[in-house]
């Protein structure tokens, strides 16, 4: 059997890796700084890309896609842990291998539709439709002020103290032994001011 390197093929596979470049090198790792990470979205999607294109060819459907998508998913229990953001990163890259390879649309179709994602995607990751906060959790003793009541006081101890623009508190834990919570904080980034 013979591997047909067509250009219907090499055209999807242009399409695929483009967007999957520009959503990893220009969205991605423009905000995470993750290097392993983004090598291996980019890796990832090509693998996908390559494995379902060729079992297309032998008369499967969009559901066998999803279930080769659901077994790739669950590599990442065997694997380390990774953030919420990585873990949508790679939803996006498999969604991209998988339209890319199995998609019934014109090129010209799906490449608007991965501009569209990669549009969504560099859109989040800026301040124009979420704020962007970053999160840091930290150790407090004046557990006085932790009531709902001094709630003032107690975002403007942490600005103070953390020479940080706190916008929220979260009280993760409490030790009345101590006297001490355990808060999660969010704050505005020092750059993104």
């Amino acid at each position: 059997m013979t591997v047909s390197l067509g250009s219907y093929f090499l055209i999807r596979m242009l399409i695929n890796m483009t967007a999957i470049v520009v959503l990893i090198r220009f969205v991605y790792f423009r905000v995470s700084r993750h290097r392993a990470y983004a090598s291996s979205f980019i890796l990832f999607g090509l693998g996908v890309f390559l494995v379902t294109s060729q079992l297309s060819s032998v008369d499967i459907s969009m559901g066998f896609a999803f279930g080769l998508f659901a077994i790739f998913s669950m590599l990442r229990y065997r694997t380390e842990s990774i953030t919420i953001k990585e873990m949508t990163y790679l939803f996006l890259v498999i969604a991209i291998a998988l339209l890319s390879a199995v998609g019934t649309m014109s090129h010209v179709e799906l490449a608007l539709l991965l501009c569209v994602i990669c549009g969504m995607a560099y859109i989040t990751e800026t301040s124009l439709l979420l704020p962007n906060l970053e999160e840091r959790t930290v150790e407090y003793e004046k557990i006085e002020n932790i009531v709902p009541a001094r709630e003032a006081e107690l975002l403007q101890d942490l600005r103070e103290r953390l020479g940080l623009d706190v916008r929220s508190v979260e009280i993760e834990s409490l030790n009345f032994l101590r006297d001490t919570a355990r808060l999660k904080v969010q704050f505005v980034p020092p750059k993104a001011k």
